[in-house]
């Protein structure tokens, strides 16, 4: 696959650790009922990426389709393998229909939302940096 945004490096603790704290807090919101995104936007606070809220909210809403069941987190240190899955989607390591036994139009929806999702961190990263994310577009 070729991607207009390269795939947000996740060697960063910073990213890494901001797709774990949001599942986390996804799981946590739609298990007690609530909705997710004002959840989300709180704990994206911390990371300085309140708008990435609706983006993550759509990308494990789709997550958890493509898997067939809830989504699973890990405690403290300790990260699931649903957590790991996240992780690799989101950097680019694994194609949601080769990893996900899941229906096609699930497995296309959930590229978009990784898509999304990937080209939201990378203006997020380079607005924190001082920057802009190069789209790759000519003038």
């Amino acid at each position: 696959m070729t991607y207009g945004f390269a795939p947000p490096f996740l060697g960063t603790v910073s990213t890494s650790s901001l797709l774990i704290d949001a599942a986390r807090c996804w799981r946590n919101a739609r298990d007690a009922g609530w909705p997710a995104q004002p959840s989300l936007a709180g704990i994206l606070r911390e990371h300085c990426a309140e708008m990435l809220a609706p983006c993550l909210d759509s990308l494990m809403s789709l997550s958890q389709a493509a898997l067939g069941r809830p989504f699973r987190v890990g405690k403290g240190r300790a990260i699931s393998t649903d957590e790991h899955l996240l992780l690799d989607l989101v950097a680019g390591a694994k194609p949601p229909p080769a990893c996900l036994d899941c229906p096609r139009e699930i497995a296309t929806a959930l590229d978009c939302a990784l898509c999304s999702t990937r080209i939201m961190i990378t203006m997020e990263q380079a607005e924190s940096q001082g920057g802009r994310a190069d789209d790759g577009a000519t003038a």
